[in-house]
């Protein structure tokens, strides 16, 4: 399998933290170095290991920023 390569460009935030000291973030991240994308994991500490994610591009962030906007959370 090839390696994945990953930069965070940008950390905007911790969503939770699991009794074992992994944080489901938010962060955008840019992907075998392309452009970056807003990505939702779990993180274990020092980001050593991930779990499976979501990765969104400007144009689905923004439809989910409006669709929790109009939801009744």
């Amino acid at each position: 399998m090839a390696e994945i390569k990953f930069e965070i460009t940008e950390h905007i935030m911790v969503l939770s933290e699991s009794a074992k000291g992994w944080t489901k973030e938010l962060n955008l991240i840019s992907w075998n170095g392309r452009e970056p994308k807003y990505d939702i994991r779990d993180w274990a500490p020092n980001h050593e290991k991930m779990g499976k994610g979501v990765t969104l591009d400007l144009d689905e962030a923004v439809k989910l920023k409006k669709a929790l906007n109009d939801s009744r959370l």
